[in-house]
């Protein structure tokens, strides 16, 4: 028994050392953007690379906010986004109800196709979604963007949602009927509560999804007072000699930022969701 404990303890502590190592090279280049753009650009261009900045300075922030159409293309991805994901978990909702509780002619087909569009590679899309955009004006528009995210967005939402509510018994819905409640009132009482987590954990991956795409972004739009603000991180890039790395560094960590604070938010949902649904239902 002995032998058998300290087996295990060192399969469990081997399997830790490894989760640790992988976490360690996940978060160290978040931690290298963020401790770079502290540092001074005498740190920064130094031979011999520190790991935390010596005289830590905000002047990167300041050099990286003040440089022109930041805000407004800050505005352009907080309008894209919002509109983006309101709208996909909004429909995907409403399919993946009507997939996951009815039965109609083409169901298992709309399902296959749902499939069929995630394992297209986005790349190959950009050609005829770019002429199809054209041909209704809609290239260098936010509509247009909003309407090509969707179409990698959508698909993603349905099939996840709809496997939510799979797990949610159909009985509870019967159930409810039963004592008087009308359609309506089973799907706001019973499964919009019960779908919480599910809404919740979707509308992140849509959030983080069209927040940091860049190539959709920078090909349909061409004015800079409408790109997003992935595309204005990339004017900071030139030769190696004329990148301002500081603040590059300093601008993608404020491009992080609300991706982490939509997060915080949220999680508490994720965490608790399951089991506040289904005490209100």
């Amino acid at each position: 028994m002995n032998a058998r404990r300290r087996g295990r303890r060192a399969r469990q502590a081997g399997w830790n050392v490894l989760g640790l190592a992988i976490f360690v090279v996940m978060v160290f280049p978040v931690f290298w953007m963020i401790s770079t753009a502290f540092k001074s650009n005498e740190q920064i261009v130094s031979l011999n690379p520190t790991w935390f900045p010596l005289h830590p300075t905000i002047q990167h922030f300041r050099d990286a906010i003040h440089r022109p159409y930041f805000w407004v293309d800050v505005k352009n991805s907080l309008i894209i986004v919002s509109v983006t994901v309101a709208i996909s978990i909004v429909l995907a909702f409403l399919a993946a109800v009507a997939l996951a509780r009815y039965r109609f002619g083409g169901r298992k087909l709309f399902i296959v196709l749902v499939i069929g569009i995630q394992m297209l590679p986005q790349a190959g899309l950009i050609i005829p979604l770019y002429v199809v955009l054209a041909r209704y004006h809609e290239t260098n528009a936010l509509s247009g963007v909003v309407i090509t995210y969707m179409t990698f967005v959508l698909p993603f939402s349905v099939w996840t949602l709809r496997g939510f509510l799979i797990g949610i018994p159909k009985e509870l819905e019967e159930a409810a009927m039963v004592d008087g409640s009308t359609r309506l009132g089973v799907f706001m009482k019973i499964l919009l509560p019960l779908m919480g987590p599910g809404l919740v954990a979707t509308s992140v991956f849509a959030f983080i999804t069209t927040w940091n795409e860049y190539i959709f972004a920078r090909i349909l739009l061409n004015d800079q007072s409408k790109q997003t603000v992935t595309v204005w991180l990339s004017y900071f890039v030139g030769s190696s000699r004329h990148t301002d790395w500081g603040a590059l560094m300093a601008a993608s960590s404020l491009t992080a930022i609300p991706v982490v604070i939509f997060f915080l938010l949220v999680q508490r949902r994720i965490a608790f969701g399951l089991t506040a649904g289904a005490v209100r239902g």
